[in-house]
């Protein structure tokens, strides 16, 4: 196990960081990011780091679907391409486990007990943290006030689809540019795949049986696909088997959705000062009807820079980022990371700007990944076994062929289910 971090502290903006062994400027870190908003501030916020420690910093942002392959294949193979990688929820248990990654230990100054205790779990494996939350977030409904108000509808915390549905078709009106409903399509099992298998849970389906056999045959994945795909087809933007986060934040900054279901995170980059929020819609069964995830930090195993790795890891996801940020002249308190520290929603120039907050915490504390009866598995929106990437992508591109039409409901899910089957048999579940 790693040395715990020892902190010191930059003067300038009052972060705490690891300086003593890496001040003579020869250290350089590789560092794989999702290209969201959080992870591109970050950028600039750390140049501060740079300039007091001498660490460079490498950055290579990438699409979240691009990431996840490449990080996968890199780490799996020991490739030694990154010093600190982007990982979730889905990856960070069980390549702990597996020894793919590097346990995190840190001192008493950073504060573990302050990440929100949903966070801590779902980043460990066996009471050991793997992977450090840069953000945290569940999803939630985002919609424009002025245009609902305007159409005479209302969307209340954890109504009916059929509700939903009916306040994007009044929303919709694509002669002005404004689509009903904005909604991931693009396909991935982090893409399609997490924001379809929430609405699937919420009609009551399951991605397995207690026998680890899949069920995307049955009654309630066809009922929630057909919903998804009708609603999309209707009442959503053109081309929407191509969009996902950072395609549809465009979208709404632009005022062209109507509604917008999504991780809560997006609330920080939401420009429309109309924008209301709404607990995930379900159709009878709220459990699962809204994810639970982490953009999290991790530390692949036998990297030869690990030291300074976590030191990084301990400054990036420390409280003081987060002051940092919020002082920042370029960013600021609606700008913050938010879902990893319960001390973020403290803060009082935060509060003051963020409207997303209470609604942000809500959805995460009442996402539910651990197993139930009806869903025999830990996880939300996946499935928290090593084959679920390679079961979740195919599953993507099948639910991309049904929204573009291209297939079925029916020939997709059949499809899926068969990829699924064939993946789990050969390893040897059944």
């Amino acid at each position: 196990m790693m040395k715990k971090t020892s902190l010191g502290v930059v003067s300038a903006l009052a972060l705490t960081v690891g300086t003593s062994a890496f001040a003579d400027g020869h250290t350089s870190l590789t560092i794989a990011i999702v290209n969201n908003g959080h992870m591109i501030n970050m950028q600039t916020v750390a140049e501060a780091y740079t300039e007091e420690t001498g660490v460079e910093l490498n950055w290579v942002s990438l699409e979240e679907g691009v990431l996840r392959e490449q990080v996968t294949s890199d780490t799996a193979t020991g490739g030694g391409q990154y010093d600190i990688i982007n990982i979730g929820m889905q990856e960070a248990p069980i390549w702990g486990a597996a020894g793919w990654i590097e346990p995190l230990e840190f001192d008493a100054d950073y504060d573990v007990e302050d990440i929100l205790p949903a966070m801590r779990a779902g980043l460990s494996h066996d009471g050991t943290l793997y992977a450090a939350p840069f953000y945290g977030e569940s999803s939630m409904v985002m919609y424009r006030g002025d245009l609902a108000d305007a159409a005479g509808v209302t969307i209340a915390d954890n109504d009916s689809w059929d509700n939903v549905v009916a306040a994007a078709a009044a929303m919709h009106d694509p002669d002005n540019g404004v689509y009903g409903a904005c909604l991931r399509g693009k396909p991935g099992w982090g893409d399609n795949g997490a924001f379809i298998t929430t609405i699937a849970n919420s009609f009551g389906a399951a991605w397995l049986d207690a026998d680890m056999k899949p069920q995307l045959d049955s009654p309630e994945w066809n009922a929630a696909v057909t919903m998804y795909v009708d609603l999309l087809s209707k009442y959503g933007p053109p081309g929407s088997e191509g969009n996902s986060f950072n395609e549809i934040l465009a979208l709404y900054n632009e005022d062209k959705c109507g509604l917008w279901i999504d991780a809560t995170i997006a609330a920080s980059f939401l420009e429309n000062e109309n924008v209301r929020y709404a607990q995930s819609p379900n159709a009878g069964n709220p459990v699962g009807a809204n994810w639970l995830w982490a953009w999290a930090m991790a530390i692949p195993a036998g990297s030869p820079n690990a030291e300074a790795a976590q030191d990084f890891i301990a400054w990036a996801t420390s409280k003081e980022y987060v002051q940092a940020v919020g002082n920042h002249p370029d960013f600021g308190w609606g700008s913050v990371p938010t879902g990893q520290r319960a001390s973020t929603y403290a803060i009082p120039e935060f509060q003051a700007v963020a409207g997303f907050a209470e609604a942000e915490m809500a959805a995460i504390d009442s996402a539910a990944p651990e197993a139930t009866d009806l869903k025999p598995y830990v996880g939300v929106q996946f499935v928290a076994i090593p084959e679920f990437p390679e079961i979740g992508s195919a599953f993507g591109q099948e639910m991309a062929a049904a929204l573009s039409g291209s297939k079925t409901v029916e020939e997709a899910l059949a499809a899926a289910q068969s990829a699924a089957d064939a993946i789990l048999q050969e390893a040897g579940y059944y």
